[in-house]
Formats: structure tokens, sequence, C-alpha cells
């Protein structure tokens, strides 16, 4: 593919990032900078990064099937390949029942879309498509660049890889607190993969499959669950669980640092840097 993610990438949420930021972030090494959460499909976050940037890849994670049209998502993505050539990824997906009344038949949905960027030539290298189950992840590697799971594990990273063969991209994401103190790192792990994750069908059903007990998944996720979902301990600690993912198959990782509430993520980026150079 002609977008290179590098190894490791930060996954935030659009509300705390900034073209600062973003700067910062490819100062430190890091390859891309992954906007969270669901984007809106003009993409002007994405080229103010981008603007910032010289090197730094920017891809979303992901814009929304159902609130963003195709034909105005494309739009957006040749203004902004036209000015940032090889350097923005357009991550796509259909977010989760819950928050849709519309919701239904989510395959067709997205086959839909799909047909709809290649009409608008939005090229399949240029795009990634959220997949967490079998069948979107093979989707995933016929009509995108690749598959962009969220909420996983380097099991299901392993699981994904052998599902979409050794060419398409795999890019998971991965919730990291840096804190050794269980107790403190899991009080700011667990709000984050309890609200609204382990509420939703997609993920939970992701979780059994697995393997994980519906006493893990239940009130609020067990320690072992948390522990695996949201990373905690020194900076080599968590780098070597965010390796975990390369080790899987996986092509880059995307990393979402949690903090307490209010809380610089900075300190935390600089430190992980230095351990995963």
């Amino acid at each position: 593919m002609a977008v290179d993610l590098g190894r490791y990438g930060i996954w935030r949420f659009a509300g705390g990032l900034s073209p600062e930021l973003a700067a910062e972030l490819e100062a430190l090494g890091f390859g891309a900078v992954w906007i969270g959460g669901s984007p809106p499909g003009d993409l002007e976050l994405a080229e103010s990064l981008l603007d910032a940037t010289s090197t730094l890849t920017v891809a979303t994670g992901i814009v929304n099937m159902w609130t963003d049209d195709a034909d105005t998502v494309a739009r957006c993505y040749q203004r902004i390949a036209a000015k940032h050539p090889d350097r923005f990824l357009l991550g796509v997906g259909i977010g989760h029942p819950e928050a849709q009344q519309t919701y239904t038949r989510p395959y067709d949905k997205i086959v839909e879309y799909l047909d709809q960027l290649d009409a608008a030539g939005v090229p399949v290298e240029g795009r990634v498509l959220a997949a967490l189950g079998p069948k979107v992840l093979r989707l995933s590697g016929e009509r995108t660049a690749g598959a962009h799971p969220y909420l996983t594990t380097p099991e299901h990273t392993r699981q994904a890889r052998e599902i979409l063969g050794a060419g398409p991209l795999l890019a998971p994401e991965q919730k990291v607190v840096l804190d050794t103190d269980p107790e403190r790192a899991r009080a700011i792990g667990r709000p984050a993969v309890r609200y609204p994750y382990l509420m939703l069908v997609n993920y939970v059903k992701n979780l059994r499959r697995l393997g994980w007990s519906e006493e893990d998944i239940a009130d609020g996720g067990s320690d072992r669950l948390i522990d695996a979902l949201a990373l905690h301990g020194d900076a080599e600690t968590v780098a070597a669980g965010v390796t975990a993912h390369l080790d899987a198959g996986a092509d880059h990782v995307n990393i979402q640092v949690l903090t307490e509430e209010g809380a610089d993520p900075l300190p935390a980026y600089r430190e992980l840097a230095k351990v995963l150079r």
C-alpha cells in the first residue's frame, strides 16, 4: 500500500487532537495518528493535522457509514489526497447497532458503501475497514487495504491474520495505562472499556468468540479482561504488550493511551516513544 503507517501510531478521540499535538507525535517518531470515535466526514480535522506535519500519516478510526454519505466523504478524501499524497488513510465502518435506529443488514450496508467509494474514485489502497468478525475481516482484505480492529487482543490479531492472509494491512487498536499500580490502572482502564463497549453487542460477541466468559464480561469486566484490553505497567511492560500484536501478525498498532481525566497524555507518549524506537 502507498500509505506508510510505520509500526506504531497513536489513537485518540477527535476532541483530544490538535495540530500542535500531531507535530509533537511526529517528532517523537510515531508513524500515524488515528482520529478516533466517529470523526466528521468533512475530514477537516485530518487536513489540519496533515497541514501541521510533514511525514506523519493521519487515519480515521472510523468515519461512520450511517452518518456520512460516501459521495461527500469521497470528495473530501480527494481534496486531502491531492494536497497530501500518500499521507491519509480513510478508515470507514458501520459503528454499532445501538447507535442507529435505521441500522439494518450491516454487511449489505458496508458493501454498498464500498461500491459507492469505488464509483467516486477512492482507491482500495487508500481505505481500511473497521472489522472484528470473520466475514467483515475477509471483506476488508478483498475490498480495502485491510482491517482496523478495535478493542481486541493479540489472540484476535492472530486469528485476523489467518483470515486475511499475508497481504492486507492489519492495524489493531490497543488501550494502555502507564501505571505500575494495578488498582489505580484498572480504575482508569475499566471505565474506558465498560462504557460503552461492554454494553454493545458487536464487541461483546467478539469477546465471546475469543473465549471470554459471561463472568469476565459482566459487571464492568473482570480484572483479567480489563488487564488484557487496557494493558498497564511501566513503559517497557506496556511496549511488550503492544509488540505482541506485531508478533501475532499485525503490521501496525495504534495505541490509545488512557490517563486520569484531564491529565496531559504527552508524558506517556514520550515514555513509550523511547522504548518503542
